[in-house]
C-alpha cells in the first residue's frame, strides 16, 4: 500500500476532501465497517418479550437460532420503550445464556451448608405441603371475637417480573387460601 493510498484511507482526509464535511456518512466508513453484518442477521426467528427486571415493562426482541437465544435487543414496536433498553435490560442475554445460570432446582436443608439438586416435581410437592401445613397451623377462625377465617402462616411478595394478569391470579390464589399479607413490590 502506497503512502497516498494509506493517507486517502484515513476518515479525516476523506472528511476534509470529500462531500461529507461532518464525517457522518461516507467519510466515516472503512473497508472493515463495510463488511460488517448485524449480529441478528442469521436468526431463525424473533420472539417478542418483556424485560424481566423492573416494573416498566420494556419490550424486547429475542433472536433465536438453532433453538438457542443468540441476542436480545429493544423492541422498536413497543409503545413503552420504543426500542430502548436500560443497561440492565441490555444485559438480559446474560440472564438466559450466562454460565452462572442454574438449570435445575437447588435445595438447602434446614441448618445445611450445601445446596443439593432436586427434581422439579419433588420441589413443587414440598412447596405445596409447606403451604398447606402453614395454612393449617396458622389458621384463625376468629380474632378478638370477630370472625376472620384467615391464616397468618404465610404471605406473598411479588416482584417486578409479574404483569397485571399474573398479579391478579396470585391475589386470587392467596386470598382463596386465606392469606391476608399479599403485596407486590416492583423493586424486588
Amino acid at each position: 500500500m502506497g503512502v497516498r493510498t494509506w493517507i486517502e484511507s484515513w476518515p479525516v482526509y476523506r472528511q476534509l476532501t470529500g462531500d461529507d464535511p461532518l464525517g457522518r456518512g461516507a467519510a466515516a466508513k472503512s473497508d472493515v465497517s463495510a463488511r460488517l453484518t448485524p449480529r441478528v442477521r442469521t436468526a431463525e426467528k424473533v420472539v417478542k418479550s418483556v424485560c424481566p427486571y423492573c416494573a416498566v415493562g420494556c419490550g424486547q426482541d429475542v433472536y433465536v437460532q438453532g433453538g438457542k437465544v443468540t441476542q436480545i435487543e429493544g423492541d422498536p414496536d413497543s409503545p413503552v420503550s420504543r426500542g430502548r433498553l436500560c443497561p440492565k435490560g441490555s444485559a438480559s442475554l446474560q440472564l438466559t445464556t450466562g454460565a452462572a445460570r442454574e438449570h435445575q432446582v437447588l435445595y438447602r436443608r434446614p441448618h445445611g451448608r450445601e445446596w443439593e439438586p432436586l427434581e422439579l416435581d419433588t420441589a413443587m410437592d414440598m412447596i405445596a405441603d409447606r403451604v398447606l401445613d402453614a395454612r393449617r397451623e396458622g389458621w384463625q377462625w376468629e380474632s378478638e371475637g370477630t370472625r376472620t377465617r384467615r391464616t397468618l402462616g404465610f404471605a406473598s411478595l411479588g416482584g417486578a417480573t409479574l404483569d397485571n394478569e399474573e398479579n391478579y391470579l396470585i391475589k386470587k390464589l392467596f386470598t382463596a387460601l386465606g392469606a391476608v399479607q399479599i403485596e407486590n413490590q416492583a423493586r424486588v
